[in-house]
């Protein structure tokens, strides 16, 4: 092994075995290995090495690990995370060690408010965003009342805390929730409640094989009849698992899809070609955000956290993941978000055709004009 120093050390802590794996985990770390490949494998004369570790959706591996890399193995930068949970954990390492930190898979929105860091970015999408797309286009086709089936940690409770202020905002009521746990794989006892609470819409504030198979016992038990699924957080991997028979018509909300323009669909040829299944938005984030570190680390001449940071946040981020992204103050990356429906089996004319864009919605309506006030740096 070379000497810390003569290297860039990128290291990736997220979920490669649990429930989010699909939409990240191994797919994630080789978009990263794609940007570095894209810079040429070195910055500033180093050669840059990526480190793998699986923090199984708990918080205490996931901060260990940080630690133990960032004292032992000269980590220049860490990506990942998935679970909202273990990044607020990592973020707190990432303040204390002084290593940028580019949360992806996370949505919690309090990773840029009450649990912000000057070392944290927070880079593909938040619970925010997902909210003000895919609940504020349901209540506007007439879903007024909700009833939430919610993942039980930080993440869930987040997602459907953002979806309900948009949903009472509209004029609409929540008539009820109830907390899955993560990684449950039979939701009868969660959508019989869904079911008999009378709401119109079954809020899915859950994520990766947890919506999937939230989904499926609602089109099992014939809730999707008389509820309006609302997908607050669904991957393209997720889709593809379902079929478009399970999912038409669904709404969702995305930060990028392979199938948007000549860039998206020349990265998802290229990641294809090695994961032979198209990108999903975190994976596609996954390279942008290496892409952007690595960028910083040229244009400052060091991997000084202090200088890399600064560089981050008065840069604007243009790559075939978003055009005039920036980061914000508290550290959120700002860009343009989409919603999307799900296309029917009969409207679909390819494979992984499986989205038509509803809505295009700017950074700023997507996650409002101000850094949130909870975050200790948007006051300066």
């Amino acid at each position: 092994m070379r000497a810390a120093g003569e290297q860039v050390v990128i290291g990736d802590i997220d979920d490669l075995s649990g429930v989010y794996a699909d939409v990240q985990g191994q797919g994630g770390i080789e978009a990263a290995k794609m940007a570095i490949a894209d810079v040429g494998g070195t910055v500033l004369g180093k050669r840059i090495i990526v480190l793998s570790v699986d923090h199984q959706n708990k918080p205490d591996i996931g901060a260990s690990k940080f630690r133990e890399w960032a004292d032992q193995n000269g980590l220049n930068m860490l990506i990942g995370g998935s679970n909202t949970g273990v990044s607020i954990a990592m973020s707190k390492v990432a303040a204390v060690k002084r290593v940028p930190f580019f949360a992806i898979g996370a949505g919690g929105a309090s990773l840029t408010g009450a649990d912000c860091t000057a070392y944290t970015v927070h880079y593909a999408y938040d619970t925010t965003a997902l909210g003000n797309g895919t609940a504020s286009a349901i209540v506007r086709q007439g879903g007024k009342t909700w009833f939430f089936v919610t993942a039980d940690y930080a993440f869930g409770t987040q997602l459907q805390e953002a979806a309900t202020r948009v949903v009472v905002a509209n004029g609409g009521k929540v008539l009820g929730a109830v907390r899955a746990p993560l990684g449950t794989t039979d939701y009868s006892s969660f959508l019989l409640q869904a079911q008999a609470s009378g709401a119109q819409v079954l809020g899915l504030a859950n994520a990766g094989t947890d919506f999937s198979n939230s989904l499926k016992g609602a089109n099992e038990f014939g809730l999707t009849k008389t509820m309006t699924p609302a997908a607050l957080l669904a991957f393209i991997s997720d889709i593809h698992s379902l079929t478009l028979q399970t999912a038409q018509g669904l709404y969702l909300t995305t930060a990028w899809y392979w199938d948007l323009n000549e860039e998206t669909r020349a990265f998802a040829k290229r990641f294809f070609a090695k994961m032979h299944k198209e990108p999903t938005m975190t994976q596609a984030a996954y390279y942008s955000a290496t892409l952007q570190y690595l960028n910083a680390v040229k244009a400052v001449g060091s991997t000084d956290s202090d200088l890399v940071m600064a560089h981050l946040k008065q840069a604007k981020i243009n790559d075939m993941f978003t055009k005039n992204g920036y980061v914000r103050a508290d550290g959120l990356m700002v860009h343009t978000m989409y919603v999307m429906q799900v296309k029917t089996p009969a409207e679909s004319k390819y494979p992984w055709d499986y989205y038509k864009v509803i809505k295009v919605m700017t950074g700023e309506e997507a996650d409002g004009l101000q850094p949130d006030p909870t975050c200790s740096l948007a006051k300066k």
